[in-house]
């Protein structure tokens, strides 16, 4: 199956479920015989998503473009290489062919961060083949951004445990 035209989809928001929707998508595209990229910014290979997604690897390819620290502050050179680098695969997976889906995880927080420049990504998303979906997640979503979108959704904290100081617990968070 491939798909016959491909839309843009925006995950935002301060709320929990960006990832998780994402995901959930990946996994009804390749349920359906869609192939899929997942690239994820800011993070390691250290969650449980990765583990999960591993056993699909017949449909779903992921790859994680960050260190083992959340950035707080000024982002150092490390950071921004690994986003750079993390950039140059996903428009290659955009620009493959091998791929209907395409999810970059966390790309509008790499972006509002400084680890990206807004018009390199705006750019690859108005170049992208118009059969395949692209999907950006992760909180601040840009303007320029949001413009190029044909669906956003954003997530919207009500209430959280994290303010009660809960940790990001394995199986649920990470």
């Amino acid at each position: 199956m491939t798909l016959n035209r491909g839309f843009v989809q925006i995950y935002t928001g301060k709320g929990k479920g960006k990832t998780t929707a994402a995901l959930g998508l990946a996994l009804r595209g390749a349920g359906a015989g869609l192939k899929v990229y997942i690239g994820q910014f800011l993070k390691s290979g250290k969650y449980s998503e990765n583990i999960s997604v591993h056993s699909l690897e017949k449909n779903i390819v992921m790859e994680a473009y960050g260190n083992d620290r959340f950035i707080c502050g000024i982002p150092c050179t490390e950071e921004i290489r690994l986003a750079e680098e993390g950039l140059k695969k996903a428009r290659e997976a955009i620009f493959s062919g091998k791929y209907d889906i395409v999810i970059l995880d966390e790309i509008n927080v790499a972006l509002s961060l400084g680890l990206l420049e807004e018009t390199e990504v705006t750019e690859m998303i108005k170049a992208r083949p118009k059969t395949s979906e692209l999907v950006l997640t992760g909180r601040n979503a840009p303007a320029s951004v949001m413009e190029l979108a044909d669906l956003i959704t954003e997530m919207k904290e009500i209430k959280h445990y994290y303010s009660c100081g809960v940790e990001a617990r394995e199986g649920i968070e990470k």
